[in-house]
């Protein structure tokens, strides 16, 4: 549950109570009721949103979760701002991070009235984009990286292929790697020690749907890995047409620092629910426990 004060000089505070989503989340409008004032401290569950004012209703919202990627959010954020399609908003969803990420977005947060900044507690990738569905007000929602970028057409490719009648529920693919082709393979969900390459993944950066779509479903699963197997599950169950981008417009680098194939990799479901508990463990030395 959101609760959301009024905007004063760009700035907009958000409470988060105490957790947004379940296991099956429920996306819900925040209710513009309280008002809270002053950085995240103390109670972990304070998520903070800053945002320059804007009144344009855009038709894309490009939502961009990341944690201590200081160093490699501001490539994201520049390969939005180049985009050939304008008509978009940004939502950077820090989940918790430790380092400079606020240092470093704030500037083009408060140059760029289309990106909307939120801080909350460490909670992972699936709540995280939960969180950024919830606050999208664009007709469509997709997803960036901070390591990833897009290509100057990324979004008009997207736009055009779902304005195309019969339009597909959903797009994914379309992905450029960047890397070693040693680290373009990924575990297989399904078959337990075995690898896939990453171009037969549905890689859930890339998915680009209505937002009501992503709003029907609930979101992403809070599961340990493979959360974008089981929404394309969740999807075909309910016979939602899925459609697979040619065109490689989204960068995809396999290799940065803390990747959740790698994590997943070294040692199973337990590797990354044991990086989460350190993550969480960060947070509590940063800010104190609630």
């Amino acid at each position: 549950m959101f609760r959301v004060s009024e905007a004063r000089h760009g700035v907009v505070f958000l409470l988060l109570l105490p957790l947004v989503f379940s296991v099956t989340p429920a996306l819900a409008k925040p209710s513009f009721d309280e008002t809270y004032e002053g950085q995240p401290e103390g109670n972990k569950s304070r998520m903070k949103t800053n945002s320059s004012s804007h009144h344009l209703s855009p038709l894309v919202s490009i939502i961009l979760c990341t944690y201590n990627r200081a160093h490699l959010v501001k490539r994201a954020i520049a390969s939005v701002l180049t985009q050939s399609y304008r008509n978009w908003e940004l939502i950077i969803i820090d989940d918790g991070s430790a380092d400079d990420t606020w240092q470093v977005v704030m500037p083009v947060v408060k140059s760029d009235p289309r990106i909307t900044y939120c801080y909350h507690t460490n909670t992972g990738l699936p709540r995280s984009r939960n969180i950024g569905i919830t606050l999208a007000s664009g007709k469509y929602t997709t997803f960036v990286d901070s390591d990833d970028e897009y290509r100057d057409n990324h979004l008009a490719v997207r736009i055009e292929a779902m304005e195309h009648k019969p339009s597909p529920a959903l797009l994914y693919g379309g992905i450029e790697y960047v890397g070693p082709l040693k680290k373009q393979y990924a575990p297989d969900a399904q078959r337990l020690g075995k690898k896939l390459h990453l171009s037969k993944c549905y890689a859930s950066a890339t998915f680009f749907a209505r937002t009501s779509v992503f709003k029907k479903l609930n979101g992403f699963r809070n599961l340990p890995f493979a959360e974008d197997f089981d929404f394309i599950r969740r999807m075909q169950k309910k016979g939602l047409k899925i459609a697979k981008v040619k065109e490689p417009t989204y960068c995809y680098r396999v290799d940065s620092d803390n990747r959740l194939c790698d994590l997943y990799e070294r040692g199973g479901e337990q590797a990354i629910l044991e990086f989460r508990a350190h993550r969480a463990g960060q947070h509590d030395e940063l800010f104190g426990d609630s």
